[in-house]
């Protein structure tokens, strides 16, 4: 049990954080399975935009370390650009 106010605010702040950042993690990691889940060049360069939209976002919030987001996209670019064209 917690002595101080100031802790009980702090671990209500931290439950609201963590369920906000548990479904933006979550919004990234499906944005990034879309794009793997691709089967050709021109789906995968529709979906692209909205998951590196999602990476950045994260990225900048603090989801990210900004080399991982940068990895990510760099991976995921990498994944549509070896996509069949069809």
């Amino acid at each position: 049990m917690p002595y101080h106010k100031s802790v009980e605010k702090n671990i209500r702040n931290s439950k609201r954080a963590n369920v906000r950042n548990r479904t933006a993690r979550s919004r990234i990691r499906s944005a990034i399975t879309a794009v793997l889940d691709c089967k050709t060049k021109v789906d995968g360069q529709k979906v692209l935009p909205q998951a590196f939209a999602l990476i950045d976002k994260g990225a900048k919030q603090g989801l990210l370390h900004k080399n991982n987001a940068a990895n990510q996209k760099s991976r995921l670019a990498v994944a549509v650009n070896k996509l069949a064209a069809a």
